[in-house]
């Protein structure tokens, strides 16, 4: 137990290191860039005039995009303000030819994955009848190659720790593989326990495969960490590793959790694997979080969302020497009902789809729709939806934390409660610490739970999974969550129903200004 403290504080040492060195190095080369472009701009005049007017004309162009309206009012704003700067920045981030690169990875990558899926027409149709509203976000989905899936045992925790340690057993039972995708995997207490069962069945021959964050996993996993996983039979990747130079897919992260049994059992929710998330520590108060335990045919497509992300992300393979996608025939569970759709949602391809599923739900609502997020940094397009639902009779709230994890998130988060609390909308805070879970209810029929958070990063910037639910046996269980977390909520609803003065309402203008940047 000593040498495995000193082998954590060495990590974290290390760890923390390279975050410094890093920064650094990043910081300088946009120092260095900055201090050329002064000079050169002084040099020569006509040089300054002319990207000037590039930069207004492509100011001009992105305004007649038919993109979000926030990203569209940032980026105008930064590249007519510095012009040569802002124009870079512009580029990198819209004609890089290594995003296109990787774009083109991707795709080829989910060509050899997603299409192995099967669409089942029967239960489409089925629950076209039965629901078309609530089925119309199935539709979306499966014009996305989501299936639906019918036949699948759901069981929702509302403690991520009891759905952790179940997941745990699961893994003990694995006989042909184990796959784990988190965005952050800590070192310490409570990987103990998984990482025994880890060690146990690949020494048993199970194919063990863990995928993380780079960044995500950045103070907590070193390179000692992989060589002892590797050594011990269980396979290791990193996403999108942290490199000191500027290029803008860093900023693309992998937020997904996800885990595979056997190709017949999944896990996901909105935890990672890290001591404060199972409250074995608490830098937040009490943390919030939920899970969910699958069991059918819908394991499929985790199965998949998983490969893709190990296949993206092993960049020494050529495709055709990739990971293969096992094609199982998983049979129904017997004497449950509903339908489930698993999803998953990328930076890369311009389709915002944990947005537009939100979208749609709140849309289709009736009676109520409840959210639990830990962030608030809502688009346009979902403040605007929330407001119509509110006139429309529609019961909306929104759990928030009550304890920050970040504090200038947080601050953004609370900005928004006075136009929120003008539309209708109730606001709750999480009186006990940080309300990290991710979940919508709607009218007691329609549900999601997963990764995704009500946020520009999650919604525009991350790589997300989540499970799309109707009429599942588990929806009572989430609604009840909600109803006990209300009563432990600080409803604030009030507290924002004056206007805000005017120093507060410029603070929180600026914040709101560069939300889409968090």
């Amino acid at each position: 137990m000593a040498k495995r403290t000193v082998e954590r504080k060495t990590a974290i040492k290390n760890s923390v290191g390279r975050i410094i060195v890093y920064s650094l190095i990043i910081i300088a080369q946009i120092v260095a860039f900055a201090v050329l472009v002064y000079l050169l701009g002084n040099k020569y005049p006509a040089l300054a005039f002319v990207f000037r007017a590039i930069a207004l004309i492509t100011a001009l162009g992105i305004n007649a995009r038919d993109s979000n309206g926030a990203f569209k009012q940032i980026w105008v704003i930064v590249i007519l303000t510095f012009p040569i700067t802002g124009l870079l920045f512009y580029a990198l981030n819209n004609f890089s030819s290594s995003k296109h690169k990787i774009k083109k990875r991707l795709d080829e990558v989910d060509l050899k994955v997603f299409s192995h899926l099967n669409h089942n027409d029967a239960i489409f149709d089925k629950f076209m009848e039965e629901a078309p509203a609530s089925a119309s976000s199935a539709k979306y989905l499966r014009s996305l190659n989501f299936p639906i899936y019918e036949g699948n045992e759901i069981k929702y925790y509302s403690d991520c720790y009891d759905c952790y340690k179940e997941q745990i057993e699961d893994i003990k039972k694995a006989k042909k593989y184990v796959y784990l995708e988190y965005h952050a995997i800590e070192t310490k207490e409570s990987f103990e326990a998984l990482h025994e069962a880890l060690k146990e069945r690949a020494a048993a021959g199970v194919d063990c495969r863990v995928l993380y964050d780079d960044v995500g996993s950045f103070v907590f996993i070193s390179r000692q960490f992989v060589k002892m996983l590797e050594s011990e039979g269980i396979k290791c990747n990193a996403f999108n590793p942290a490199y000191p130079l500027l290029q803008l897919f860093m900023n693309n992260r992998d937020h997904r959790k996800i885990t595979v049994v056997d190709g017949t059992v999944g896990y996901t929710g909105g935890y990672n694997i890290a001591d404060e998330y199972f409250n074995i520590v608490n830098p937040y108060g009490h943390w919030k979080d939920n899970g969910v335990r699958i069991e059918g045919p819908a394991v499929k497509s985790l199965t998949a969302m998983f490969v893709e992300m190990w296949n993206f992300a092993d960049v020494k393979r050529k495709v055709s020497e990739k990971m293969p996608f096992e094609r199982l025939k998983i049979e129904p569970v017997s004497g449950v009902k509903g339908y489930c759709v698993p999803y998953c949602d990328s930076p890369l391809d311009n389709e915002p789809v944990g947005e537009n599923v939100y979208l749609n739900i709140i849309n289709n609502s009736i009676h109520y729709c409840w959210f639990m997020s830990p962030y608030l940094v809502l688009s346009d397009e979902v403040a605007r939806a929330l407001k119509i639902a509110c006139m429309r009779g529609v019961d909306v709230r929104i759990i928030t934390p009550g304890i920050p994890d970040k504090k200038v998130t947080y601050n953004v988060t609370r900005s928004y409660y006075n136009m929120l609390v003008e539309s209708g909308v109730k606001v709750y805070e999480y009186t006990p610490g940080f309300n990290h879970a991710k979940t919508v209810i709607s009218d007691d029929k329609c549900a999601v739970v997963g990764t995704i958070n009500l946020d520009f990063r999650s919604l525009y910037h991350h790589f997300e999974n989540a499970l799309y639910l109707y009429d599942t046996d588990c929806i009572p269980d989430i609604k009840k969550d909600f109803n006990d977390t209300f009563e432990i909520c600080r409803d604030v609803t009030e507290d924002y129903r004056k206007k805000p003065n005017v120093f507060v309402w410029f603070f929180k203008s600026i914040l709101r200004l560069i939300a889409p940047l968090l």
